[in-house]
């Protein structure tokens, strides 16, 4: 969707040696996350050149599943389209979430915030992740705070920083932070030092991707790694099989969820704040 991303930018190039691997060449196209280039980039003649394609749709809802119908080899990545005749690699994104959060209550932390929250979204990542977040509290008997869930379309660096000051303007009080993604985290990081709190003394960071830089930040990030390298290794796998093998039939398409581990690093070392 956005190279922009470290994510997606990280993801492409394990993707790139999964697929040289399999001598395959790996050509890029970006969406933006746009519906209407998602839906002409599946409906390109470019694609008749191509051997299989690695599809990620952010734009496209689920409404739209029956809108792919591919007659060429087609593996989906995420979680914006589902559909059972292709194969669709997938983030354990509602477990991760939970453990995530889990992770700061159990460290006792009492109000953890979450920042990134698309409003109205039912499938994606946001949602998902918003759902493994509300478990972990319901498990924990926590109450849902609606003040301590922070809105955020984008999810960049200065998304995160932008929203982080917002809330804390307004006067949202919390001791732990979980951030849908690395970006998001990064940003709110600089605001909540900027604003004099101290991390993980006052507030307990956790981000979801691992990105490379996280362990670089000050403190380092304690992030969920959702598992990147199986992810572009499953998918190359499954797209080299169905390129062998033709288009399945219909209702013949796998489901595959990579592994995900919780990193933890200085931002939610809760062992450094009690020592």
């Amino acid at each position: 969707p956005e190279l922009r991303f470290s994510y997606f930018a990280e993801l492409a190039d394990l993707v790139l040696q999964a697929a040289r691997r399999h001598d395959l060449v790996v050509l890029i196209e970006q969406t933006n996350g746009d519906r209407a280039a998602e839906l002409a980039l599946l409906r390109s003649p470019r694609i008749s050149m191509m051997d299989g394609l690695l599809f990620s749709p952010l734009g496209m809802s689920h409404e739209d599943a029956g809108l792919i119908a591919a007659d060429y080899p087609l593996v989906l990545l995420g979680e914006r389209v589902f559909s059972d005749d292709y194969d669709h690699v997938t983030i354990q994104n509602v477990d991760a979430a939970r453990d995530a959060t889990a992770f700061l209550l159990d460290g006792g932390r009492k109000r953890i915030a979450l920042l990134g929250a698309h409003e109205g979204e039912v499938v994606g990542s946001a949602a998902f992740r918003y759902a493994g977040y509300r478990e972990a509290l319901a498990a924990a008997g926590v109450p849902l705070d609606p003040s301590l869930v922070i809105a955020s379309q984008g999810w960049h660096r200065t998304d995160g920083a932008t929203a982080m000051r917002v809330a804390l303007e307004r006067g949202a009080r919390f001791d732990g932070l979980f951030a849908l993604n690395d970006e998001l985290a990064l940003g709110a990081l600089r605001v909540l030092q900027a604003a004099g709190l101290r991390v993980p003394e006052d507030v307990a960071v956790v981000g979801f991707d691992n990105l490379d830089e996280g362990q670089y930040a000050m403190p380092s990030l304690t992030t969920v790694d959702p598992g990147r390298p199986a992810i572009a290794q499953a998918a190359v796998d499954s797209l080299v099989e169905r390129i062998a093998a033709g288009v399945p039939e219909s209702g013949a398409g796998r489901r595959i969820e990579a592994p995900y581990r919780l990193i933890v690093r200085e931002s939610a070392d809760f062992a450094r704040v009690s020592a």
